[in-house]
């Protein structure tokens, strides 16, 4: 970025929104994936939709490209400035205006945190549903970005299905408010739709507003301890067609157990290992007769021998406890090694046949190496964590999983699912997204970054080059 342009940012939204402090630079310009190194050139720091229009307005002009950027949660590269890009950061525009209790909504600006918005809208009686264990530092301009999912797809859907408005500043620094709070409105082609999952590379969500429900009176959790994939599966077709609505259905493996018990201070679930486990969560009514009912039917799995073990929640604090077994162990992945990940879909019914498969690509190349797989079973969901054996090199084992994509991704396409189910494409993907999209789709998703930003410097060479 030139000093001039970056002279006309600091006059346009202040000098003290903007920063060229390598520290800074280093944070604002990376994501949670460590494969590519930060360098940008300068980072900036707006207040408003306002001051995202002009630094953006400066960019197209100057030629600028620019990289926005939320809470860096992201496990896809699709946040990283690596070649001296201008960071957005919309960590100061966290603003949440009161909930509109009669229409079940709310008004944020992009870089709102997830949990704070959980939270805002909680003491007002809502539930914005779109969860997962990054909440805590994702914001609701990522969430929209990439169509986040997390763990109550199963019964809410995607991000896409809780937002009824956008505001959305072009690479122009033209504003498009899109929606508004309105849950109908037919009038041609829904371009918020365009935007949400683009992953800012066709514009800039600054505010969004975001359909409510009302908060559930009273959950029920359990963790059962499975034999295999095919009990997994099992289990959740008896917990879909069970008594409760189904609320979330988690799975992760025996070899995940592992690294969270070394990370975290945290008792094992059970007293014996098993090779899967399986995390329930059910809405109930709040009545006692609603958590005996549940009570009940998780009894009866164990006394038919389908779980090998289980264990009920009694109180809202076990069942943090709990989902602390699931929402802690992407982090303890990190935290007690390298872990290269693969965030797939599968049809839930190819998804045992897909893992038999998928495990024997490994056990004919890399045998010795160790494989931890979670994720949201209910809508077919994986994440493949394959971790860098402690005496490899990393850029030695960069290469060989690199190599091993593509027998994951034509497994994945030969299964009829997807490269990425809810992570985005970012830059980790963007050499095997063909496994997912045709030539005609790729060509069309050109067309329409070339017609939003011809100069191409919003996220350029995100997602697909153009």
């Amino acid at each position: 970025m030139s000093d001039r342009a970056l002279d006309q940012v600091r006059e346009a939204i202040g000098a003290d929104a903007v920063t060229t402090d390598p520290a800074e630079l280093a944070e604002v310009g990376r994501d949670w994936t460590r494969v590519y190194a930060p360098s940008p050139s300068a980072a900036v720091f707006p207040r408003s939709t306002a001051d995202v229009a002009k630094v953006l307005a400066i960019a197209s002009k100057e030629g600028v490209a620019v990289v926005p950027s939320g809470g860096r949660t992201g496990l896809a590269g699709g946040a990283v400035a690596a070649r001296g890009e201008l960071v957005l950061s919309l960590s100061r525009m966290r603003r949440m205006w009161e909930v509109d209790k009669l229409g079940g909504t709310v008004h944020v600006e992009a870089g709102a945190v997830t949990e704070a918005v959980h939270q805002h809208c909680e003491a007002a009686g809502f539930v914005w549903p779109v969860d997962f264990a990054s909440k805590g530092s994702s914001t609701i301009g990522g969430n929209i970005a990439t169509n986040a999912g997390g763990v109550k797809v199963i019964r809410y859907g995607l991000t896409r299905q809780w937002v009824l408005g956008l505001v959305v500043v072009l690479a122009s620094g033209e504003v498009l408010e899109l929606g508004g709070a309105l849950e109908k409105n037919n009038t041609g082609a829904d371009l918020r739709q365009l935007f949400i999952g683009s992953e800012g590379t066709l514009g800039i969500v600054t505010e969004a507003t975001l359909k409510l429900t009302p908060t559930p009176r009273a959950h029920g959790v359990a963790l059962f301890a499975l034999d295999g994939l095919p009990a997994v599966l099992e289990l959740f077709r008896r917990a879909r067609s069970g008594p409760m609505p189904l609320s979330a259905y988690e799975m992760f493996s025996q070899p995940c157990v592992d690294r969270l018990l070394r990370h975290r201070k945290l008792r094992a679930p059970f007293d014996a290992p098993a090779p899967y486990y399986a995390l329930v969560e059910v809405e109930l009514d709040g009545e006692a007769a609603s958590q005996e009912r549940f009570e009940t039917w998780a009894a009866g799995l164990l006394e038919e021998g389908l779980a090998l073990d289980g264990t009920l929640a009694q109180h809202a604090s076990q069942a943090r406890d709990l989902w602390a077994l699931r929402e802690g162990i992407s982090e303890s992945l990190s935290a007690t090694g390298l872990p290269h990940k693969n965030d797939v879909a599968l049809p839930i019914a190819a998804l045992d046949g897909f893992c038999r498969e998928l495990f024997g690509v490994f056990a004919d190349r890399y045998p010795s190496w160790e494989i931890c797989v979670f994720g949201h079973v209910g809508d077919g969901n994986l994440h493949l964590n394959v971790m860098k054996p402690d005496d490899m090199e990393k850029a030695e084992f960069l290469a060989k999983t690199s190599s091993a994509d593509h027998a994951i991704f034509e497994l994945v396409r030969r299964h009829g699912g997807s490269i990425s189910a809810e992570h985005g494409i970012g830059l980790l993907k963007k050499p095997y997204l063909a496994y997912s999209r045709s030539e005609a789709e790729l060509s069309a998703m050109r067309v329409i970054k070339r017609a939003l930003d011809p100069r191409n410097i919003l996220n350029p060479g995100k997602i697909l080059d153009v």
